[in-house]
C-alpha cells in the first residue's frame, strides 16, 4: 500500500505520524500514540525503495515529532522579547531539524544495510539515539523511552536504561508493522501473531501499580517560591521572593519536622561572595535542619552555577559546581566571536557565561546519607548520574524551570527526573523555582508534589533507597557493544550482497 504513495505524500504522512507520536510525551502523556507513531514510521519505511527515500522519510518523521515535542523551547526567548524574541522560531526549527537528522540517518542506514526488511532499523535507530545523547555534549530530550516513565515499560529503565528501552520500543514498532502489514498468511497464524502483538503493546502500556515505597524515616522540605523569570531579577521583587522562601523555611512542620530544607536553583539573586547576612537568615529560618540551595558564585573571572549547603550558623559547608552546562543557555560555543554581535547565553547573568565544574560529586547530609546533586539540565543525562564517584543514598535535583512558563518543558523535565530515579533505584528530591517540585520514589512514582506555578512548601517523606540496579552497574556500554556488533554484522552482510 505504501508503494502507491508519491514521495511527497509519504514525507508529509511521516511528519504527521511524528507529530502524532509526540502526544506520547508530556503534557499529554499518551504513550500509545508514541508507539502508533513509530509503527506508522516503520510502515512508511517498508515502502521506501532507495536509501535516500528512506532517509528523507525518517527525517520528516523526526521533524514532525521534534517540532511538536520540543515546542516549549521557544519559551526562554520570550522572557526578554526585545533581546531574544527574534531567535525563537529559528531555535525551534533548527533544533527540530537537527534532531531529526539523527533519525533520518538511521532510516537511511537501515535501508542501505537491508533492502528487504525493516529489522535493521532496530540497531540503526538505537545507535542514533545513543549518539544524540552523547555527541556535541548531548541532547537526549524527548526520546521515545521518556514517554514510558508512567507505564510498565518504564520499569525496564532499571535494567537496561533509556537506550535499552528505546531499542525495545523500536523493536516492537518494527514487529507490529511487519505483523500487521506483512504478506497474507494462514488465517490462524495471522490471528495468533496479531494477538501476540496486541498483548505485547498492552503489557508495555499498563500503568505502574501503586504501592507504598519503604521510607527512610527522614523528611525533606521542598521550598517553591514561584518567581516568574521576568520578575526573578527585578530589584523590587527580589525582597518579596527572598522573604517568601524564608517564611516557608521557618513555617511549622506539616507533620514531621524536616531533616533537610531544599531551595531551588539560583534561589538568591546575590552572588555567593556578596550574599552577606542573607545566608545567616536562611540558616536561622531552617532551625535545626541544614539548608541546601542554588547560588551563583565566582572565582576570579570565572562564574559557576552552584549548589551549597549551610550549617546552623549560615556557614557554607559544601559546594557543588554544575559541570554539564546548557549550550547557548549557560555558555555560548564560540562565545567570544558571537559576543561581538551581541549574542550571549540566555541564563548567563549580564552576558557572562558560566564555567563548568570538575564533575559529579556527593554531598554529605549526615543521618540522611550522601546525595548526588543535579542542577537542572544535568538530570536529562542518564550517564551523568551514572558518573557518580560512588552510589549515593538519594538524588537531589534543583532547578529553575521558570524559563519554560506553563508549557510542556517543566513537565517533561519532571518525567526525566523520574527516569533517573528508576534507572538508579534511588529516591529523588526535586525542588523547582516555579514547579514542579516533587519527591520521587525508586520506582519513579511521585509520592508528594507541589503544582506548577504555585508558591508553597511541602514536607515530603524521603523514601529509602532500593537495591543497586543492573543499569547503575553497567551503564550504556553493554548496549553500545551489542549495537556495534549488530551494525558490523549487517555491514558485512551488505558488503557480501553487493559483491555477489
Amino acid at each position: 500500500m505504501t508503494q502507491r504513495l508519491t514521495a511527497w505524500q509519504a514525507y508529509l504522512l511521516a511528519a504527521v505520524f511524528g507529530a502524532g507520536g509526540a502526544f506520547g510525551q508530556q503534557p499529554y502523556d499518551l504513550p500509545p500514540l508514541m508507539l502508533l507513531g513509530m509503527i506508522g514510521a516503520v510502515w512508511l519505511f517498508q515502502g521506501r525503495v532507495t536509501a535516500r527515500q528512506a532517509g528523507v522519510t525518517g527525517w520528516a518523521f523526526g521533524l514532525g515529532y521534534f517540532m511538536h515535542a520540543l515546542q516549549w523551547i521557544v519559551s526562554p526567548f520570550m522572557v526578554d522579547v526585545a533581546r531574544h524574541g527574534w531567535m525563537a522560531p529559528f531555535a525551534l526549527v533548527f533544533m527540530a531539524a537537527g534532531m531529526a537528522l539523527f533519525w533520518g540517518v538511521a532510516f537511511w542506514g537501515a535501508r542501505r544495510l537491508s533492502r528487504a526488511d525493516p529489522w535493521a532499523l532496530i540497531p540503526c535507530w538505537t545507535a542514533a539515539e545513543l549518539l544524540r545523547a552523547y555527541i556535541f555534549t548531548g541532547f537526549p530530550w524527548a526520546s521515545p523511552a521518556q514517554s514510558g516513565v508512567g507505564v510498565l515499560a518504564g520499569q525496564v529503565l532499571a535494567w537496561i536504561g533509556p537506550h535499552g528501552l528505546n531499542a525495545i520500543l523500536i523493536a516492537v514498532a518494527v514487529w507490529a508493522a511487519s505483523a500487521l502489514t506483512g504478506p497474507p498468511r494462514a488465517l490462524r497464524w495471522r490471528i495468533l501473531r496479531e494477538t501476540v502483538v496486541l498483548a505485547t503493546l498492552l503489557a508495555l502500556l499498563l500503568p505502574v501499580m501503586r504501592s507504598d515505597a519503604p521510607l527512610s524515616g527522614h523528611t525533606v522540605r521542598l521550598v517553591q517560591p514561584n518567581a516568574p523569570q521576568k520578575e526573578k531579577w527585578d530589584p523590587e521583587k527580589i525582597p518579596v521572593f527572598f522573604q517568601r522562601q524564608l517564611a516557608f523555611t521557618a513555617a511549622p512542620p506539616q507533620q514531621t519536622a524536616p531533616d533537610l530544607v531544599l531551595w531551588s536553583e539560583t534561589a538568591i539573586p546575590w552572588s555567593l561572595e556578596w550574599a552577606g547576612t542573607s545566608l545567616e537568615e536562611i540558616a536561622r529560618a531552617g532551625g535545626d535542619a541544614p539548608v541546601a540551595l542554588g547560588v551563583q558564585r565566582s572565582d576570579g573571572l570565572r562564574y559557576f552555577n552552584a549548589m551549597i549547603t549551610l550549617d546552623q550558623s549560615g556557614a557554607v559547608t559544601q559546594t557543588y559546581d554544575k559541570h554539564h552546562l546548557v549550550p547557548f543557555g549557560e555558555y555560548m560555543p564560540l562565545g567570544d566571536l558571537l559576543a561581538r554581535f551581541g549574542i550571549y547565553g540566555l541564563a548567563a547573568n549580564q552576558g557572562h557565561g558560566y564555567s563548568a565544574g570538575p564533575g559529579a560529586r556527593l554531598l554529605d547530609f549526615g543521618p540522611l546519607g550522601h546525595a548526588l546533586p543535579l542542577i537542572c539540565y544535568e538530570a536529562v543525562f542518564a550517564h551523568d548520574v551514572n558518573a557518580a564517584p560512588e552510589r549515593p543514598d538519594f538524588l537531589i535535583q534543583i532547578t529553575n524551570d521558570a524559563w519554560f512558563g506553563r508549557g510542556a518543558g517543566p513537565r517533561q523535565h519532571l518525567a526525566q527526573a523520574r527516569m533517573r530515579a528508576i534507572e538508579q533505584g534511588l529516591p529523588l528530591a526535586r525542588v523547582a523555582n516555579t514547579g514542579i517540585s516533587a519527591m520521587i520514589d525508586p520506582h519513579g512514582r511521585i509520592t508528594a508534589s507541589l503544582p506548577l506555578n504555585t508558591a508553597g512548601y511541602i514536607d515530603a517523606a524521603l523514601p529509602a533507597p532500593g537495591a543497586v540496579t543492573p543499569y547503575a552497574r553497567s551503564g550504556d556500554l553493554p548496549l553500545a557493544l551489542l549495537v556495534t556488533i549488530a551494525l558490523a554484522f549487517l555491514s558485512g552482510r551488505a558488503l557480501r550482497r553487493n559483491r555477489a
